[in-house]
């Protein structure tokens, strides 16, 4: 989904940059909420305040809502059927998909330095095998974020 948004909101119209938008990204995946839902408030209020965030957000959850509620509908009925589990097992590997993609990208347009792939790698160690709290983590990177927006603004 994140890379259709960003080519539709960076690419295509050209209302924030690709730098807006990955921090832009950041902060909705640090809010409670669904991401897209999160970066359709963020671009509508930025495009035409509330009225605009009130928009973008009834256009990106009402599709989504009108498809699950068909679908829940009518799944009951043919969920035992051979042809719907094979569609459904064929999806899994093409969601695992649409998930790396964008993280990918997205890994490629943050990374600019190459010492920038260590953070990852270290996190995902100090995780799995130093058994450091992702909350933690979370905190930490966002606290460095601030530290480090507050010393670039006082150095221009």
């Amino acid at each position: 989904m994140f890379p259709l948004i960003q080519r539709e909101i960076v690419d295509k119209r050209q209302w924030i940059d690709r730098r807006e938008f990955l921090d832009l990204l950041a902060i909705a995946q640090s809010a409670p909420g669904i991401i897209a839902v999160n970066i359709a408030i963020f671009v509508g209020y930025k495009l035409k305040g509330v009225k605009g965030s009130l928009v973008t957000t009834l256009g990106t959850v009402l599709p989504s809502f009108v498809a699950i509620l068909l679908i829940a509908l009518f799944f009951q009925e043919f969920k035992d059927n051979t042809y719907i589990q094979r569609i459904f097992m064929g999806i899994r590997p093409v969601t695992v998909a649409l998930i790396a993609a964008p993280v990918l990208q997205m890994g490629r347009a943050a990374c600019e330095k190459k010492i920038l792939w260590l953070i990852p790698l270290v996190v995902a160690a100090a995780i799995w095998l130093g058994g450091v709290s992702p909350v933690g983590i979370v905190l930490a990177a966002g606290l460095s974020g601030w530290v480090g927006g507050r010393i670039k603004e006082r150095r221009k």
